[in-house]
C-alpha cells in the first residue's frame, strides 16, 4: 500500500472534490471522525466544513492548513469497508492526527479502489501538529497495515517509483530529442484525450507542442506531426523534431486511433460530471484566474488557457491528474465554454451556472491568505507539481509520477544505451 500526503489553505476545495465523488454515487463516507453528526447521516460540504471551523479560527500562523492523504493498496487487493476504516483510524492514530476531525471517503470511480482523508492540521488551540519525518513514519505505518490486514506489499521498486518522474523539457539542458522523447512515447499510454487540441493542452504542462503538417509524397497526400519544444513562457524555444523519430506511438495515425478509442471510453464517463462540478464550484467561489486555477490545482486539476494576440480567450481545457483525463471545456458543459471564462475574467459579466453551490463558507483566520501571489502552489498528490510564474499564474507541472509499468521501458533504454556505448568502444579499439 502507498500513501500520498498533500497540504492546502482550502479545505472547503478538498472537501467539495470528494464529496462529488458521494454525490455522483462513485464514492462514499467510511468514517466521520468528530464530525458533527447530521439527522439523516449524510453531508453536504458545508455540514462537513462546520466540524473545521473551531480549529481553523484558533489557527496561529500555519498558512496550509488542511491535509489531504490517500491510501492505495494494491490493485489486486480486496478490502472491505471495515478494513478501510481500520487502516483509516489506525493511520491517522499513528500520525497524530487521531483526535482531530477527520472525513473518511471511498472512491470507486476507477478500477483502483481507495480511500481518501481529509483533515486539518492544527490542534483546538491553533497549533501546528509536527510533521517531521512524516514521510518515513507513513511507510512504516504503510508496512505495518500490510501485515496487519494480509495486503500485498509495495515492493522497494514500486516504493521508488514514486521519485521518478517525468520533467517539462528544458531546452538550456542540451538533447532536446531525448527530453521529448521520454515524455511524447509515454503519454497516450496513461492519459485519455480525444483531440489533437486536448493532447497539446496536455503536452504543453511539459514544454512541447505539436503542429499537424500536410503534403504531398510522389503525388500522393500526406500528413504528420512536429513536435517542437517551448520555453517557459510557451514560446518556441528550438527547431521542430518529425513524430517519426519518436517512434510509431507519437505519431499521427496512432494518435487518430487513441483518440477514437478515447472518445468510446469517455462516453457517459462519470468523471466528467465530477469534473464539471468541481469546476463550476471552483467558478462560482472564485473571482479571477489565479485563484480559480490555484482552487483546481489543490485537487490535482490543471488549467490550460489559450488566448489569441489581443488577449481574448479561445480556448479552455482541465487536465485531470485523479482520471488521468484531459476535457476542452465545452465538451464538459457549454457553460463552461471558452467564452464563459472570457466574458467573466476579461469583461467581469459573472456567469450565471444552472447548477448552483453553496458559496464557501469564510473563516476568519489570523494568517493572511488573500494575497495569492505569494502563495507557494500546492502538491495535492506526487504527480501533481505545479510551477508559478513571474505573473502568479499556476501553470503546469514540475514533474509526474511514472507509472509502474514504465520503469520496465526506462531499464531496457538504459541497458540498449549501455551495449551500444560498448559497441562503439570495441570498434574504438580495432
Amino acid at each position: 500500500m502507498i500513501a500520498k500526503i498533500g497540504r492546502s489553505a482550502n479545505l472547503y476545495g478538498a472537501l467539495a472534490y470528494n464529496n462529488l465523488k458521494v454525490e455522483h454515487e462513485n464514492g462514499q463516507i467510511l468514517l466521520a471522525n468528530k464530525i458533527i453528526e447530521t439527522a439523516n447521516g449524510q453531508y453536504s460540504v458545508a455540514q462537513l466544513a462546520q466540524s473545521f471551523a473551531t480549529y481553523l479560527i484558533a489557527n496561529r500562523q500555519t498558512e496550509k492548513h488542511t491535509i489531504h492523504i490517500s491510501l492505495n493498496p494494491d490493485p489486486k487487493d480486496t478490502v472491505s469497508d471495515d478494513k478501510f476504516r481500520q487502516m483509516a483510524e489506525q493511520y491517522m492514530r499513528e500520525m497524530g492526527y487521531g483526535e482531530q476531525p477527520f472525513v473518511v471517503f471511498k472512491h470507486t470511480d476507477i478500477d483502483r479502489t481507495h480511500i481518501h482523508i481529509v483533515s486539518v492540521c492544527v490542534d483546538e488551540e491553533g497549533k501546528k501538529i509536527s510533521d517531521k519525518f512524516e514521510k518515513m513514519r507513513s511507510m512504516k505505518i504503510c508496512r505495518e497495515l500490510e501485515k496487519q490486514h494480509g495486503l500485498i506489499p509495495a515492493t522497494e521498486k514500486e516504493r521508488n517509483l514514486n521519485d521518478k518522474i517525468f520533467r517539462p523539457v528544458d531546452y538550456k539542458a542540451g538533447d532536446v530529442k531525448s527530453q521529448i522523447a521520454s515524455v511524447v512515447r509515454h503519454l497516450p499510454n496513461y492519459y485519455k484525450f480525444q483531440t489533437l487540441g486536448e493532447y497539446n493542452a496536455l503536452l504543453s504542462l511539459f514544454n512541447i507542442t505539436t503542429e499537424k503538417i500536410e503534403g504531398e509524397l510522389r503525388g500522393k497526400p500526406k500528413q504528420g506531426l512536429l513536435y517542437i519544444p517551448l520555453n517557459e513562457k510557451g514560446d518556441r524555444a528550438g527547431h521542430p523534431f518529425k513524430a517519426s523519430l519518436f517512434g510509431k506511438d507519437a505519431g499521427l495515425p496512432a494518435l487518430e486511433l487513441h483518440f477514437a478509442k478515447c472518445k468510446t471510453d469517455l462516453k457517459d464517463h462519470p468523471t466528467q460530471k465530477t469534473l464539471q462540478s468541481a469546476v463550476t464550484i471552483a467558478l462560482q467561489t472564485t473571482s479571477d484566474e489565479l485563484s480559480f486555477k490555484k482552487q483546481l490545482g489543490e485537487q490535482g486539476i490543471n488549467v490550460v488557457v489559450r488566448r489569441n494576440d489581443r488577449g481574448r480567450i479561445y480556448g479552455m481545457t482541465f487536465i485531470d491528474h485523479n482520471s488521468k483525463t484531459v476535457w476542452n471545456g465545452s465538451r464538459l458543459s457549454k457553460e463552461l465554454s471558452a467564452n464563459t471564462f472570457n466574458d467573466y475574467w476579461n469583461n467581469n459579466i459573472k456567469p450565471e451556472i444552472k447548477e448552483a453551490v453553496q458559496p464557501q463558507p469564510k473563516v476568519s483566520q489570523s494568517n493572511n491568505t488573500e494575497d495569492l501571489p505569494d502563495e507557494k502552489p500546492h502538491q495535492l498528490f506526487d504527480f501533481v507539481n505545479t510551477t508559478k510564474h513571474e505573473d502568479g499564474l499556476i501553470e503546469g507541472l514540475g514533474g509526474l509520477l511514472m507509472p509502474e509499468t514504465l520503469s520496465e521501458d526506462y531499464e531496457a533504454q538504459a541497458f540498449a544505451n549501455k551495449m551500444r556505448k560498448k559497441r562503439k568502444r570495441k570498434r574504438g579499439q580495432k
